[in-house]
This record gives structure tokens, sequence and C-alpha cells, in this order.
């Protein structure tokens, strides 16, 4: 047989199309752009250039500039040639003010990422600013931002969120989400001063619950669907004005509350019965403080039944109650039966009793989950699979043995964080069979696993993840954990059965003695000394 050849060229333009499509179309439009006038047609089709992201990505999430080399080719010879098919654009500040030197009569959405604060909120004051020339044009807006003590970061955050109704009149979508969880916007000091009519989706991290609320009083009277996470719980002395004007035109809600709220049936509840249109639901509630668990009666009674064009609910709500001598405590066998009547969704539920705190907690979820952490995990963990979940905390005051971690890992197969809080001795610490079916333990695997913290405790535990026999963590792993513990279980790093994970670790030391043995840095991969 002849030896032959095929290429770029000599494929229908319907089969290029296919193959380009499945590139990066940055990388399509650099390497095809110009190359010659049948290539160029097809590069010029609208899947490549309605929308571009004109940044990389490192593999830890973490955003970078192009090159140079690539920059100068893209400002110059492509972007102004397809400057009019490009309807949105996502932007890093140090290559922004040149991409943005084109004009783009089309641009209709932006997203600007990995901007510091003050760099942010410049852009959205003066007549002279960058922004000026898409006032009118810009209906959606997406910004990251970063870089900020957390002094000063509120005060700018709710700055910066006035400007943008300020710069852009006819905006219809807002994602104002920064990268930390404590940089919010707060109303607290004075009242907000932005109104929009236009407005209908808004996606947006609030202090408190009155700066939501604030939000909700009518100065958005087109939103229709509106996503807020809400960090810090007022004084449960405090007063709330509760507004009680309905929200018609909201469709969809979701509220992210992952501080201890005492308001769930004084403020949520109400606030919930305002959008009587509601179609779709997602409440996250972490810790509702109250005198009886959350249950699935509750959810009917006073949510579903007010909400009668609601067709998606999905919820992970924890409620907690002190224990005062009750004699008739709900059981997880009560908790499911309340949600007989929730027949289109599959309901979790795990109930436990911390006597030594006097508390009760309820944990009530949709699934399938959707959150990217589980927290306060207990030996009554129901199982299942949570591809979705990279965060997860354990807690009991029974002790947690081998076979309970096998079973974490299987059901967190990415998990990249993970802290216990667990003082009790392990029972089967010496158990080297599976006890339903006498097969050997497994070595477990964390593949994943970023970050590891045994801050508070028993030995056991660190031997869990350190001996050899019963776990092998990946390289790079950071250990957080205090001194004294660390040196016992490694028997004053000489112990071989931990060292190969050891060796692979970043001990993070913050309780730092005086004097550390010779020895002590080659036991591990890396230290880190607070």
């Amino acid at each position: 047989m002849e030896y032959s050849s095929v290429q770029l060229n000599d494929l229908p333009d319907e089969i290029i199309l296919i193959i380009l499509k499945n590139l990066n179309k940055l990388d399509v439009l650099y390497s095809f752009m110009g190359v010659n006038k049948r290539l160029n047609k097809i590069v010029h089709d609208p899947i490549f250039t309605s929308g571009l992201t004109l940044f990389n990505y490192l593999p830890c999430n973490c955003i970078y500039p192009l090159p140079h080399i690539m920059l100068d080719r893209l400002c110059i010879q492509i972007l102004p040639k397809i400057a009019h098919n490009i309807k949105w654009l996502d932007l890093e500040p140090f290559s922004m003010k040149r991409i943005l030197s084109t004009n783009y009569p089309n641009l209709v959405e932006l997203g600007i990422y990995n901007i510091k604060k003050q760099t942010a909120l410049n852009l959205f004051t003066g007549k002279t600013s960058l922004m000026h020339q898409f006032k009118k044009g810009i209906l959606s807006l997406t910004i990251e931002t970063i870089n900020i003590q957390r002094e000063t970061s509120t005060h700018l955050n709710t700055l910066m969120f006035t400007h943008i109704f300020n710069m852009f009149t006819n905006l219809q979508y807002l994602n104002f989400d920064p990268c930390f969880c404590y940089q919010r916007i707060s109303f607290c000091c004075s009242p907000p001063t932005v109104f929009s009519s236009t407005l209908l989706e808004l996606y947006i991290k609030v202090m408190y619950v009155q700066d939501c609320l604030c939000l909700l009083d009518g100065r958005f009277n087109q939103l229709r669907t509106f996503c807020v996470d809400i960090g810090i719980a007022p004084d449960p002395r405090s007063i709330l004005i509760i507004n009680r004007e309905k929200l018609p035109n909201l469709l969809c809600f979701s509220l992210s509350y992952l501080s201890t709220i005492y308001s769930y049936d004084s403020v949520i509840i109400p606030l919930l019965h305002r959008m009587s249109n509601l179609e779709q639901l997602s409440l996250y509630l972490s810790h509702a403080h109250r005198n009886r668990f959350i249950n699935g009666n509750d959810l009917k009674q006073n949510i579903i039944d007010y909400l009668p064009r609601l067709n998606q609910f999905r919820f992970n709500i924890r409620s907690t109650m002190l224990l005062n001598d009750q004699t008739d405590l709900p059981s997880n066998e009560d908790i499911r039966h309340t949600f007989k009547d929730f027949l289109n969704n599959e309901i979790i539920s795990c109930v436990n009793y911390f006597l030594e705190y006097n508390e009760g907690e309820c944990h009530i979820y949709s699934y399938p989950y959707t959150m990217r952490s589980y927290e306060n995990i207990t030996n009554n963990f129901p199982g299942g699979l949570f591809t979705c979940v990279c965060e997860v905390s354990l807690y009991d005051e029974h002790p947690f043995e081998h076979e309970f971690f096998i079973r974490i890992q299987k059901s967190f197969p990415f998990m990249e964080r993970l802290s216990i809080i667990n003082r009790k001795a392990q029972k089967d610490k010496q158990c080297k069979k599976l006890k339903n079916t006498n097969q050997d333990l497994l070595i477990i695997e964390y593949s994943h696993l970023k970050c590891l913290i045994l801050d508070e405790v028993h030995y056991d535990y660190v031997e869990q993840f350190l001996l050899d026999t019963k776990a092998c963590l990946p390289y790079g792993v950071n250990l957080h954990i205090d001194y004294q513990p660390l040196k016992r279980v490694t028997y004053n790093f000489k112990r071989n059965a931990t060292r190969i994970n050891c060796s692979k670790v970043r001990y993070i030391c913050s309780d730092t003695p005086f004097r550390f043995p010779k020895h002590f840095k080659n036991y591990f991969l890396d230290i880190d000394v607070w």
C-alpha cells in the first residue's frame, strides 16, 4: 500500500469545524486566523468569536495573563477583525486595558476576574473610566475581586456594588462574588442608595440578614432570580424590620446561611411567604437554632403550602436544639417519616444527640447533594456518593474506627480538605478484619487530599493517617497538628511505620517548641513554622 497523508485543507469544512470545536477557542483563533482564506472564514464563525476568555488558568484555579507574544497578536491582528462578532468577554486586570481599547459594538456581557478591589472600584467611577464606553451596552457583569485586608473589604465592596449600577444603567445580570468568604457587602452603616428597574438576576454575598432584607425592599422591583449568601448572624436580641410587601416577580431564590441563625421562624419563613410566585427554591442553613428540629412537616406547612407554583425545592438544613431533660426526643426514623409526602424528592436525614454538649442536631437534605462541603459527619453518617464535595469535617463523641474512614473515603472520592474533632480513643485499634465480610482491612488511599487538620484529636487518629498500614497520603499534603502528639506517634520522629507518609507531608507547626531534634526536618517533605 502506498503511503498517503491527509492534511487539514483536504478535509471538508464540516469536518474541520467539528475538529476545531473540540479545541480551545482562543487557540483556534491564534493558530488559524490569517493562515488562508478558507480557514479564515471558518474561524470567523460565531462559535469561535461570539465570546472569549482572555486569560489562562493554573491547575490550582489561579488566573494569570496571556503571554505577551500572544496578547500582542490578539490585540493588533485578531480582535479588531472579529470585534463586531464579540458579545461577551472574560478578562483579567493586567491585559484588560489593552483588550478594551478595541471597539466592541455588540458587547453585552463582561466578566472581570482576579482584580484588586481598589482597582475595580476605580473602573466604575468617573466619566474617564475605561468602562464608560459600555455604560448602556453592558447587560451582564460578573466580577471577582481579591487581595484586600479584612478591615476595609466590606466598605469597598459596598461602594463598588453601588457604583456598578451607576455605571451600567441597563444592567440585567450581576454576579458580585468576591473570592474570600469574609469579603461581603453590608449596609449596616448607611442604607443602600442603589435602585434598578432593569436588574433580573443578582448573585451576591452579604454580611448580615438585614442586608438581604434591604436588597428585597423593592429597589430591584423586576428581580426574577436572587441568590444570596449571608455570612454572620445578627444578635438574637436585635430587632429586625420585616417588610411584608410581596415579591411577585421573583421566580428563583437561593439562600445560604452558614452562621448560627436564631430567626428561622421570625425572619426566614416570613421572607419566603413574600415570594408567592416562586418556582425554584434552594435553602442552605448550616445551624438553625430553635426549640425543635426542622423536619418534613415543618417544610411543608410553613414553606411549600405557601408557594403554589414551586416545582423545585433543594435544601440542606441543620437544626439544633438544647437538651432540657426531654423524654420524647425524635429519632432519625421519626424525622424520615415526616417526609413521606415528598414523593418527587429523595430526602436524607441524620439525627445525633451530643450529651457532652447537651445538644441535639438534625441534618436533612435533598439528594443529590450539590454543596462543596459536608460538615460535622458522625458515626451515624448515612452514606452515599458525593462527587461534588471537596471539604469534609468529622465530629463525634464516640470513636471513629478504621471501617468508618473507609466509608468516608468511598463517599467523598474527591475530598481535598479533611478536618477531624474526636477525643475518644479507638476501640478496635488492633482489628485487622472488616466486621461484615471478615476480609483484611484496606489501606485507605486519599488521592486528592491537600489539607489534613488533626488539631483536636486523640493520638489514635494521628496513627490512623500516618501509619503506612492504614493510610496512603498523597505527595504534598498539608498536615495541621500540634507538635507533642506528632512527636509521640512518630516515636520522636524515628518510627519507620510513619516515615513513608510523613515524608510526603508539609507539616504546619503552630505550637513551636524551643528546640527541634536534629533529624526532625528530614522526617517530613517540608516544615512551615508559624
